[in-house]
């Protein structure tokens, strides 16, 4: 056998193997095993896998093929997600169909992942984009229709005036289209929407039984839900009917109120302006800031900048006119996106009304009654006594919160709300390469739903991509376009947006548990088995909106009786970025590197080993072509240890003990694996595997002794075939191999996971002779097995054996296993306490 392990021969043999092999395929849900349902987040079809991807599916395959080892009854399924943006814009610039294209992608990385080696069951593979599968996100859109959680109003949206189309969010580059430069506007048009407002409590409380999700992402959904209780206030513009309603927390500080703030994303703030002398001004101003929105431009930091509408509100609790200002710092996601403006206890309306010279009133006195607004920095945010507050005054600030929401009710003002800052989800992208919209618009009958038994409102495959005429693509194509109205058999026009791709990922673990299910979106009995997914796995960067939308999804179907559970995911694992040279990989800064790259110089177990070596799954890992060099060296050692097998001569009482030390390192390394893969540790796993095999290593290829013949010890055989089966989850073909190579006839993927022994792996302790120059200065009472570094370090605190190195240099040191540790040092002077040593040693003794 070469030294250097043949990874190219070996990964195509055992991949061709696997393709074969019916371990990771069509998993019943009759089998007695426990269920272990298994799920990374699927990819998009973007035409290539990157350092993410193999980071992500790396942790996955161990844990999948140690599942497998243990007996478990697993589920690990992929998929695409193939819908989405990328796919329509390679269309209008390679002039190829979004399908094409998709399927072109799909079937390279299918390779890829193959060619990593992942255990997958793609018998149960779903592509999104095949009406097979998004006919059921339409079906799912009628029953959210039925119940009232789907349905349509008017709200903005990013318009080019050039190329006169709407763009989605990731069409804005720095406010501007990306197609041809312009800035962008904001248009109000009529869009789809899910009501996941309406499960926003159960979204929050439920987090609370999230025990297996890591804590920061509970707290960022609980953030983004941002459950807050306060009262909505109705404001009357002045002159008009029409209200301004108004959400806040603090309507103890409603009688501070001196200015009314509006949104510029508010339906509001263009029609109060229009037909005005402003009205232009407005509008630049309210598209400007919108373009910065998009540009993601921190509202805390930018400058506060506003626009005076030139109307006048009604303060409900004094009747006092207050100005309606346009503001930059106050946000849509909010409240109402309307805010009453109380610069004297809110630090950013004190900024505005300073910057723009707006009225400042004082309505609540800290405790020591020191306040002055001449004399105030800063706002005063809070609690204190209610002063110019009217019949409220004199009264404690958070005390009157209740009383004032009381009040208002009856005076019929206000009403107490709990308001979240969560809100319903636009599902329109208009946009081809999505699912259709079931929906049919008839001048007769109105807005109606599609049949069921037309799903799948199929995408035309030929299609002509007219966004020059500001109108979906669909539009050009009359036999989608128009249709008979299912009501009254006219000529009616279809929907032509199609849905967020998010929908598609909203439901997909589910589709995985009946990928094939013809008249369901799945079996119930077969969900009911598989759900929840055991173990989850993706980026921290899906935190809120795929989560979140996953959560909502697999609620509703739970109310509609198609699923038992009400979680879909109860264990969460989201590894961090692979970075290089300080920044996440990205081809923009030109630090990508290619895993096939990697694959054809070092093969995949090594890029698997390096990447599940380098750092813990939940931190960032950075890349480093020396830790890539240094896995593949590993292998290749363990390639030659199992190839090599143990023939050396040693003392026999030598001999003895080093089984003993073997057998117990063994047995600890079986415990710390195993261990350490439940948690996740895949770093530290490795390393205690890499300690196992320098061990091994150390009681192998020592120099002949004479005395007896220890040929392939019963414990070397057994600790090589431990070192294959712990290394298989992560290291799967070369496992394999050398699996095969030490005569084992059944593969390796159908071994059971080694067992650990507690009495074997007890720690036992050694006493070491400790010389220097060959001469003894002390003994050592140390536990056995420990490495060499490991017994140097112990000697060197021994107090006696510092005393004779004094100022002393350690040119070498000999390390008899068992025996005794000798360090030598350079020829010189030494204390003359030989004695002194000996009668120690007796004293011991």
């Amino acid at each position: 056998m070469k030294n250097t392990y043949p990874f190219k021969k070996i990964e195509n043999k055992w991949q061709k193997k696997w393709e074969q092999e019916p371990l990771f395929k069509e998993r019943s849900v009759s089998e007695k095993r426990k269920k272990y349902y298994l799920l990374e987040m699927f990819p998009y079809p973007s035409g290539r896998i990157h350092m993410g991807h193999v980071r992500n599916y790396s942790i996955g395959d161990v844990v999948a093929r140690h599942k497998v080892m243990n007996r478990f009854n697993l589920l690990h399924p992929m998929g695409w997600d193939a819908f989405g943006l990328p796919a329509e814009n390679a269309a209008l610039k390679e002039k190829v169909h979004p399908a094409i294209w998709t399927d072109k992608n799909i079937s390279y990385m299918r390779g890829q992942l193959k060619k990593m080696g992942f255990a997958y069951d793609w018998s149960r593979e779903v592509s999104t984009a095949s009406p097979d599968y998004y006919r059921w996100n339409q079906w799912i859109f009628l029953k959210l229709y039925e119940r009232g959680l789907a349905y349509q109003k008017m709200a903005a949206v990013n318009w080019c005036p050039q190329c006169t189309t709407v763009l989605a969010n990731e069409q804005v580059e720095g406010g501007n289209c990306w197609r041809c430069g312009t800035a962008v506007e904001s248009k109000e048009i009529k869009q789809w929407f899910f009501k996941i407002t309406s499960y926003a409590e159960a979204l929050l409380n439920d987090l609370s039984g999230l025990n297996g999700w890591p804590e920061k992402v509970k707290i960022m959904q609980a953030n983004w839900i941002g459950r807050s209780a306060g009262v909505e206030i109705c404001f009357k513009i002045a002159g008009e009917d029409e209200t301004i309603p108004v959400f806040t927390t603090r309507q103890d500080t409603i009688f501070g109120a001196t200015y009314l703030v509006l949104s510029a994303g508010h339906s509001l703030s263009a029609k109060l302006v229009k037909g005005t002398k402003i009205e232009k001004k407005a509008l630049e101003f309210i598209n400007q800031v919108r373009r910065e929105k998009l540009n993601k431009t921190a509202q805390t930091e930018v400058e506060k900048r506003g626009i005076f509408t030139g109307r006048y509100a009604i303060n409900p609790v004094n009747q006092e006119k207050i100005p309606i200002w346009i503001a930059n710092y106050i946000v849509m996601e909010y409240g109402t996106g309307a805010v009453m403006a109380v610069p004297a206890h809110d630090q950013r309306d004190f900024e505005f009304a300073l910057k723009y010279k707006l009225p400042i009133r004082l309505v609540i006195q800290n405790g020591n009654n020191s306040l002055a607004l001449e004399a105030m920095p800063e706002a005063y945010e809070g609690e204190g006594n209610l002063v110019n507050s009217e019949k409220f005054s004199g009264m404690d600030s958070s005390a009157a919160k209740n009383k004032i929401a009381l009040w208002m009710e009856e005076k019929k003002i206000g009403k107490r709300k709990i308001n979240y800052r969560l809100k319903d989800w636009g599902i329109s992208r208009q946009r081809y390469w999505g699912t259709p919209i079931p929906i049919i618009y008839c001048e007769k009958c109105g807005t109606m739903p599609a049949a069921e038994k037309d799903l799948p409102v199929a995408l035309p495959k030929k299609i002509e991509f007219a966004y020059k005429k500001g109108v979906s693509p669909l539009v050009a194509d009359e036999k989608f376009y128009f249709t008979p109205c299912p009501k009254c058999g006219q000529k009616a026009r279809r929907e032509i947006d199609t849905m967020d791709t998010f929908v598609d990922s909203s439901w997909y673990f589910l589709r995985f548990t009946d990928s094939k299910a013809q008249k369901s979106l799945f079996s119930p009995g077969e969900a009911n088995y598989w759900m929840p997914v055991d173990q989850y796995i993706g980026g921290v960067e899906h935190a809120i909106m795929h989560l979140l939308y996953a959560r909502f999804m697999h609620k509703f179907l739970s109310d509609i009786g198609m699923v038992e559970t009400r979680e879909p995911f109860s264990n969460l694992l989201t590894q961090g970025m692979v970075i290089k040279d300080g920044a996440k990989m990205s081809k923009s800064k030109g630090n990508v590197v290619d895993p096939d790259d990697i694959i054809d110089k070092y093969g995949a177990d090594t890029a698997r080993l390096f990447i599940l070596f380098a750092a813990p799954p939940e931190q960032d890992l950075e890349w480093s072509d020396q830790g890539i060099k240094g896995a593949f060296r590993f292998l290749n050692r363990v390639w030659r240890l199992v190839n090599f097998p143990c023939r050396r001569e040693v003392p026999e009482d030598i001999a003895k003990n080093l089984e003993g030390v073997l057998k117990r390192k063994l047995h600890q390394t079986i415990k710390k694996v195993t261990d350490d893969i439940e948690r996740f540790h895949f770093n530290t796993a490795i390393s205690a595997i890499m300690e196992l095999v320098n061990l091994i290593f150390s009681f192998s290829f020592e120099r002949p002794k004479q005395g007896s013949v220890l040929p392939e010890s019963p414990i070397m055989a057994e600790s090589l075939r431990t070192v294959v089966l712990l290394l298989f989850p992560f290291v799967p073909h070369i496992a394999a191999e050398m699996w095969e190579i030490l005569g084992e006839k059944e593969t390796v993927s159908r071994q059971f996971w080694p067992e650990f022994k507690s009495e074997l792996a007890r720690e036992e302790k050694v006493t070491l002779i400790v010389q220097v120059n060959g001469k003894v200065r002390d003994k050592l009472e140390i536990k056995a097995g420990l490495s060499e570094e490991e017994i140097k370090a112990k000697a060197l605190t021994q107090e006696r054996v510092r005393k004779w190195l004094a100022n002393q240099e350690i040119v070498r040191t000999v390390i008899v296993r068992g025996k005794l540790v000798n360090l030598v040092v350079k020829p010189g002077q030494q204390p003359n306490n030989d004695q002194e040593i000996k009668d120690t040693i007796t004293k011991k003794q």
